[in-house]
């Protein structure tokens, strides 16, 4: 077994194709093997359980048809109006003669109504207190008064008079119903005592199996067998069905509504399955032939398959750096493997210089972007600060404009040295330090402003001037229709391996529905920049643009929001949130 199973990652490949082939093999002959089961053998099996009450259900339908003949044979006798008319009377005279007429006259009407062919063993007429009047064949004596079962059937009432009851009388069984008229007075009772002989007859030849009738108190009635011998004859919720009892036997069973009777056909379960069993191990014999052959064919197809391969991998360990000039064997009519590895391994190569190129112009596009959204924002910032400074040389602000210079000279050094590298938020904030304290030459003390950072800003990478839109848009528009002093608070958090800035200010806000158009603008912008044909252009200014910078920065790393205060509180919040990782592009 070693040889086939040694390790789950050290199976030969060989080894892998015949096990896939096995498995797929297993499970095609797992379906033929259902497919027999369920087609041939179940249909079988309950066609021969079947065929076992069918049996059981005739035995019952002919034990009925015996039981209806009586019930017509009393109503014939019942038809006749002298019977009433002798019963009427009934044995008041102690004369002799008149006794002996009208035993004659209603042995008469019982021959009249049995014919010439009898099926039963004796007829007897009762009073109405029970006692026997006249009997057909006269020898049952006194074993045949109803006033026992009269007395018992009124005090528990399992016989209220209405139609017929078959009793047990002694040894015998008899069918008992009352002579009544049609205004239901009754007479008297008519006994007619079944023949044994003939229902035994009834329980023969019904093939192989034992048949058994019981009546409502489970007692004998007839059977194949004195006795059920090594068979469990219990009474079941339903009139027929088949069920396996302890002896393993199969007991299909009928009970008949009228009567009540329960007649079982006893089989044994080998005589009942037989036929079935002899195409359950005809169909496993033959499976498990084709089973094995198919294992060795499918052994020594892999393997007759798979040589090829092993001689190329024996030739691949020899090779080593002392013989690269070893010569491949070229005899193998699989010819198309080893070309095939060729093929692949110069598709690796050829693949490999693509992804190297690709991912230079990659980050060579990206760079480009990012310095081309950059520049947008140089000029725009150099022309509002010179103007700036021209209102202060306009007032004679000298000592305002020097300043304004030192800061003028500060921010150009910082845009303009190296503008696609990116910087670190510490360095952006000093940029926009000198640029509040520029504009704060404008509004002087109605403008205050605070940044709170510590050293955590060294540690996080931004491109240039993505801070700056955002506080030039609290200060050109934010402020507009409020009154000073305006305040704007620059704050840096880190935690948790994220940083995030919030710029926060006292103005305004964002006029209704403008959130809702800005977050579109960034969707639609991020849209046109991961399209599959990007166009020219590279965006608006302001938040649109630091923006789309950092998320070239950052791709799916960074989280903007921008919301208005809410419980009475003035102004708006701009939250720009970033991981730390260090593979930004």
């Amino acid at each position: 077994m070693r040889a086939f199973f040694p390790g789950k990652n050290q199976l030969s490949l060989q080894n892998k194709v015949f096990l896939t082939f096995v498995a797929l093999l297993l499970f095609i002959l797992g379906c033929f093997i259902v497919y027999v089961n369920l087609v041939v053998i179940k249909p079988l099996k309950e066609k021969t359980v079947e065929a076992k009450l069918a049996a059981a259900t005739k035995v019952s339908q002919q034990l009925d048809d015996y039981v209806d003949s009586q019930n017509q044979l009393s109503q014939r006798i019942l038809s006749s109006k002298d019977i009433f008319a002798i019963l009427e009377r009934g044995y008041q005279t102690d004369v002799n003669l008149e006794r002996l007429n009208q035993s004659r006259r209603l042995k008469d009407l019982m021959f009249q109504a049995i014919g010439p062919r009898m099926n039963i063993k004796d007829m007897v007429i009762y009073d109405k207190s029970g006692r026997q009047i006249v009997s057909y064949l006269g020898e049952r004596g006194d074993e045949a008064s109803l006033e026992g079962y009269l007395k018992r059937s009124l005090m528990n009432g399992s016989w209220s008079g209405n139609g017929f009851v078959l009793e047990r009388q002694g040894k015998s069984i008899s069918f008992i119903r009352a002579i009544n008229n049609q205004n239901g007075k009754v007479f008297g009772y008519l006994s007619i005592q079944l023949n044994e002989t003939f229902l035994q007859r009834m329980t023969n030849g019904v093939g192989a199996g034992e048949v058994y009738i019981l009546d409502r108190q489970g007692q004998a009635v007839a059977g194949s067998k004195p006795e059920a011998e090594h068979a469990e004859l219990t009474a079941r919720d339903s009139d027929s069905g088949v069920y396996a009892d302890n002896y393993r036997n199969y007991v299909a069973y009928s009970r008949s509504e009228s009567t009540g009777w329960t007649t079982y056909l006893v089989t044994p379960k080998q005589d009942v399955l037989g036929p079935v069993n002899s195409v359950k191990y005809l169909s496993i014999l033959l499976i498990t032939s084709l089973l094995l052959l198919s294992f060795v064919y499918i052994y020594f197809s892999s393997r007759n398959l798979l040589l090829p391969i092993r001689k190329l991998r024996s030739q691949i360990w020899r090779i080593s750096y002392s013989n690269m000039n070893i010569k491949m064997d070229t005899r193998s009519q699989n010819n198309e493997l080893i070309l095939l590895n060729e093929a692949f391994q110069d598709l690796m190569e050829r693949l490999q210089e693509s992804i190297e190129r690709e991912k230079v112009a990659l980050h060579e596009e990206v760079k480009a972007r990012n310095s081309a959204l950059q520049a947008q924002i140089a000029p725009h910032f150099i022309h509002n600060v010179l103007y700036l400074i021209s209102i202060a040389a306009q007032e004679g602000k000298t000592d305002v404009v020097s300043d304004m210079c030192k800061h003028l000279s500060d921010s150009l050094r910082y845009i303009v040295s190296s503008p696609y590298v990116h910087v670190t938020l510490a360095d952006e904030l000093e940029h926009t330090r000198h640029y509040l304290s520029l504009v704060q030459q404008k509004y002087e003390e109605d403008l205050v402003w605070e940044i709170h950072a510590d050293e955590s800003a060294r540690n996080v990478q931004l491109p240039r001037l993505v801070l700056q839109p955002f506080v030039e848009n609290c200060i050109e528009h934010a402020f507009s229709r409020s009154d000073p002093p305006w305040r704007i608070d620059i704050t840096v958090k880190q935690f948790n391996g994220l940083w995030a800035v919030e710029i926060k200010d006292n103005g305004d806000g964002f006029p209704p529905g403008k959130i809702s158009e800005i977050m579109d603008n960034l969707r639609a912008a991020e849209a046109v920049g991961e399209g599959e044909t990007r166009g020219t252009s590279i965006g608006n200014m302001g938040i649109v643009n630091s923006v789309g910078r950092l998320k070239l920065m950052y791709q799916n790393r960074l989280f903007f929001n921008v919301f208005n205060h809410a419980d009475g509180e003035k102004g708006a919040t701009v939250q720009i949130i970033g991981s730390l990782t260090k593979d930004f592009y």
